[in-house]
């Protein structure tokens, strides 16, 4: 008897299984479903478009060589890499430093700054394109490099959250041991608490990284140059101008796509690391 009733519990435990894994399958499957299709369409004939084949029987890869022969995508990534290097590093460093002085320091009203600095996540980046707008042009930025790198430089209210929760899980005995030794506050920031959280460093680096090279509406409305602009502006002209080049334009997609995954896949254990202790992941 007992037997037959474990025998149940492990049948239920094996159909659960079945079924997560089934479900999780469906879901990845819906998320990968687009980029496949756009890699299968990048390596096809502009007649074999809208061919229901996930496989081109003849694979163009020359549509990857097309890219940059029509527009000057080389460029473009480099600035692009600029553009995402300077504003990922200034959020992380801009970042931490107020974190680590909303969570460490004692200075009057700090909660009460801290949540209305919070309280600008509610703001809709809309609402915020016009007046940053209007300054660049007071500045003589507009349609420079400047104009696309300072406005995302010093920090963001969710990097300093991030930065915050991760500096106040730090026991305080690392602060009176650094104090004893004669260090400055600078020194128990910078060589003390910083390297104990990299991985809250790590995630907001990647995830910086993302949203600014994905980022279209900013550079659409600042940059007028090809010479200054972003891929994805370079990807928005040339689908104005090459309407009919579907694989050209799907190639264009992927190159644009490449740099993300390199940049996830060396920063995976340490992203995941950083999600799972920041609670970002639902714990």
């Amino acid at each position: 008897m007992m037997s037959a009733k474990v025998r149940r519990l492990s049948g239920r435990g094996f159909a659960r299984a079945v079924a997560l894994y089934a479900a999780l399958t469906a879901i990845a499957w819906c998320a990968l479903f687009p980029i496949l299709w756009a890699l299968s369409g990048s390596l096809k004939k502009e007649s074999e478009i809208t061919t229901p084949t996930l496989i081109p029987p003849h694979p163009q890869w020359s549509n990857y060589g097309s890219v940059f022969r029509l527009m000057p995508f080389g460029r473009m990534f480099l600035n692009t890499i600029l553009y995402a290097g300077c504003i990922t590093v200034g959020q992380v460093f801009f970042c931490s430093l107020a974190g680590y002085a909303f969570a460490r320091l004692r200075f009057a009203g700090r909660e009460v700054l801290f949540l209305a600095y919070l309280a600008t996540l509610m703001v809709p980046l809309t609402v915020t394109v016009i007046p940053q707008f209007i300054l660049m042009r007071v500045f003589g930025w507009t349609d420079t490099p400047l104009a696309l790198i300072v406005p995302g430089l010093f920090g963001s209210a969710f990097g300093t959250y991030l930065m915050r929760q991760f500096f106040r899980t730090l026991p305080t005995e690392l602060e009176e041991a650094a104090i004893l030794d004669g260090c400055t506050t600078w020194q128990i920031y910078w060589r003390v608490l910083l390297p104990h959280v990299r991985p809250a460093a790590m995630v907001l680096a990647v995830l910086t990284w993302v949203n600014v090279w994905n980022d279209f509406l900013w550079p659409l409305i600042m940059v007028q140059r090809k010479d200054i602009s972003t891929v994805t502006l370079g990807l928005v002209w040339m689908q104005g101008q090459y309407i009919s080049k579907w694989p050209v334009l799907m190639a264009a997609s992927m190159v644009i796509l490449v740099p993300l995954l390199i940049v996830y896949a060396f920063a995976q254990k340490s992203f995941i690391r950083g999600i799972a202790m920041s609670g970002i992941g639902g714990r």
